[in-house]
């Protein structure tokens, strides 16, 4: 089983990377209850699979793919019970709203909106995007190829010229 050294290692390691596990669950969930659900969901497959862990691999590119996949298998199970995933820019303004001082530019709602209507695999492609990912990380943390990556953020990219350009 696990050492306390692991144990304050694991700790450590979720305390230096909370913004990414609360991004990924924000992506995904409505209800505030049910955010905090998955990222105790989040945290659980963390330890499990911190064992197995290679430190041959960049840590956050680890976090994020067991965080996305629990957080795409948790997204199916509520959409099997109806119900319907936060919008990124319903999170935003939620952010903005507690913090005056941000305000939203309204491009960038229009992007949040946009990426919220994405099917999964592209949702967490943009997020991980977004989050200045470089195409490597986001093929290793999603399975998928560089190639892939690269050809899928080019269709977003250009589905989004399209729905800016229809405004």
């Amino acid at each position: 089983m696990s050492t306390p050294v692991n144990k304050d290692q694991f700790i450590a390691i979720i305390s230096q990377n909370k913004k990414l596990i609360y991004k990924v669950c924000n992506s995904y969930c409505r209800d505030a209850a049910d955010r905090e659900d998955l990222v105790q969901e989040v945290i659980i497959r963390l330890w499990q699979a911190f064992g197995n862990y290679n430190p041959d691999y960049k840590l956050s590119t680890w976090m994020y793919r067991i965080a996305l996949n629990t957080a795409i298998s948790h997204y199916r199970a509520g959409k099997r019970r109806n119900e319907s995933t936060v919008s990124l820019q319903e999170n935003l303004i939620e952010i903005a709203d507690e913090n005056p001082e941000i305000e939203l530019d309204e491009n960038v709602k229009r992007l949040y909106e946009f990426i919220n209507q994405l099917n999964e695999l592209n949702r967490a492609l943009m997020i991980l995007y977004l989050d200045d990912n470089s195409y490597r990380e986001i093929a290793e943390i999603l399975g998928i190829t560089e190639t892939n990556v690269a050809t899928r953020i080019n269709r977003v990219k250009q589905q989004l010229k399209q729905q800016f350009a229809k405004n």
